[in-house]
């Protein structure tokens, strides 16, 4: 089995989900909506998504690593919703890094090589998501099911804000 054209599906599904709710959202207030107080606001999500299509892309292009500076701290993992709006860059800003790090991304899914796809994936003990799968290649299928649980999670948001539901 090719494992280029069922990444390159996945990853696209899963982005035309999230591209669907980001589409909804027209306001400051939108974009930092949360349905609950622990809640991920979708600016969270989309740059969170963005830093994670750069890592992924990294793992096999290590000088495509291009992140803004203290980005991690807002949106990476670990990181917490912050009440002062005036931390956060634009959502401009994060729809455009979103945008590009998934080009670059499947820039690289198209390059690299059955023997790069091929390598050994981490080992089951290392904390790793990705630990344990039969070779690295599956990076980009691991990305694509990333992307689908915040998908999940910008669809409650737009549910939150009274849109009917994407799909149906």
């Amino acid at each position: 089995m090719d494992l280029k054209p069922h990444a390159r599906h996945a990853l696209g599904l899963s982005r035309r989900i999230a591209d669907g709710v980001i589409a909804s959202l027209k306001t400051s207030d939108e974009w930092f909506y949360q349905s609950h107080p622990k809640a991920n606001p979708p600016i969270w999500i989309v740059a969170h998504l963005g830093l994670a299509d750069n890592m992924f892309s990294a793992r096999f292009r290590p000088q495509l690593d291009e992140k803004p500076a203290g980005w991690d701290a807002l949106f990476w993992y670990g990181s917490e919703p912050k009440s002062d709006r005036t931390l956060y860059p634009s959502p401009e800003e994060v729809l455009a890094y979103f945008r590009e790090r998934r080009e670059t991304l499947l820039k690289v899914l198209d390059e690299v090589s059955e023997e790069e796809l091929n390598a050994p994936g981490p080992k089951a003990d290392e904390r790793d998501p990705m630990a344990g799968v039969p070779c690295i290649g599956y990076l980009f299928l691991f990305a694509a099911f990333h992307e689908s649980i915040h998908a999940g999670q910008l669809t409650v948001a737009h549910r939150g804000l009274g849109n009917p539901p994407l799909f149906g």
